[in-house]
């Protein structure tokens, strides 16, 4: 049998390196904000040339919209479609010099220009809502986990292991999208939000199921140590978490592979989370449990395991 409960040391730094990284990521790069979370215009243009997106970033500059943000839209068969301008508010006069000054540099619009301003406080309170979703998300989970557990010996770890596992998957999705932001100018919008949702979601899945044989095998009394139960149980549930994360992976990847800009956020943010949920639900979440039924999470003397009796108690 694979001891892979013995090897939480090397799990956990791995861990603690990636989550590192993203926590510098972060602080360096940042998360470039997208117009739903921060004040400004959007324009979809469609120039009737081709038009290198360097150059229009250049003229963007020279313009004085040093801090414009340039997209090539892709339709669903990749094919350009023009381009996705974010800027500072504009009025409308502005708008139109704005215009008026991209199609003297690159030629007359194949497609009537779209424009959609989004004000300082319709972004404010989008992002007070995006932060309360994952907030109560998060709640939630830890809610109906220790619920779920409530006739195993202390119930609440399970939940709390459960909830830094998302933890780990959300810093890590995080960290990853702040390094695309700075190297490829990937915002944060409301798509990136929908994704860490779903990879909340699925992560927990992918816990419960290893969680729930940890439980079936402490009522059959495979052992009286609870370290060897957790292990036996990782060993079972593996082939199964691992078939369910490539079957999602391959579906994920077509999406990024050949869907538009429209869900390019939320597929990204899809493939990154699935990889790391499958990771933090097989060697973080039952580690974590594992180390703080030995005493061990805060630095504690060894207790005794959890016997399969005083579980079968429970």
């Amino acid at each position: 049998m694979f001891d892979i409960v013995g090897k939480r040391k090397w799990f956990f730094c791995i861990s603690g390196l990636v989550i590192l990284a993203s926590i510098i990521s972060l602080l360096v790069f940042g998360l470039k904000l997208g117009i739903e979370f921060s004040s400004g215009l959007e324009a979809r243009i469609n120039f009737e040339e081709d038009v290198d997106s360097g150059l229009l970033v250049q003229a963007l500059v020279d313009l004085g919209y040093e801090g414009a943000i340039v997209q090539n839209i892709l339709t669903e068969e990749g094919v350009e479609e023009g381009f996705l301008i974010r800027t500072q508010q504009l009025s409308e006069e502005e708008q139109q010099n704005f215009l008026d000054s991209l199609v003297s540099s690159f030629g007359n619009l194949k497609d009537e220009p779209e424009f959609r301003v989004v004000s300082s406080e319709v972004s404010t309170g989008t992002a007070t809502v995006a932060g309360i979703a994952v907030g109560v998300a998060a709640v939630g989970i830890l809610v109906y986990i220790t619920w779920a557990f409530h006739r195993m010996p202390r119930p609440f770890r399970y939940g709390t292991c459960a909830l830094v596992a998302l933890l780990h998957d959300v810093v890590v999705v995080v960290g990853i999208f702040s390094l695309l932001g700075g190297i490829m100018n990937w915002e944060v919008n409301l798509m990136f939000i929908t994704g860490i949702l779903a990879v909340i979601g699925y992560s927990v899945n992918n816990t419960v199921v290893v969680f729930d044989r940890i439980r079936e095998n402490l009522r059959q009394g495979i052992s009286s140590d609870f370290e060897v139960v957790v292990n036996s149980s990782l060993v079972e549930t593996l082939s199964r978490s691992l078939n369910t994360s490539l079957t999602t992976l391959a579906v994920v990847i077509a999406l990024v592979l050949f869907v538009g800009v429209a869900i390019q956020n939320f597929a990204v943010v899809l493939l990154i989370g699935v990889i790391a949920g499958t990771y933090s639900s097989l060697f973080v979440a039952p580690q974590l449990l594992v180390v703080w039924e030995q005493g061990r999470l805060f630095g504690f003397i060894r207790r005794p395991s959890l016997t399969a009796r005083g579980a079968r108690r429970g």
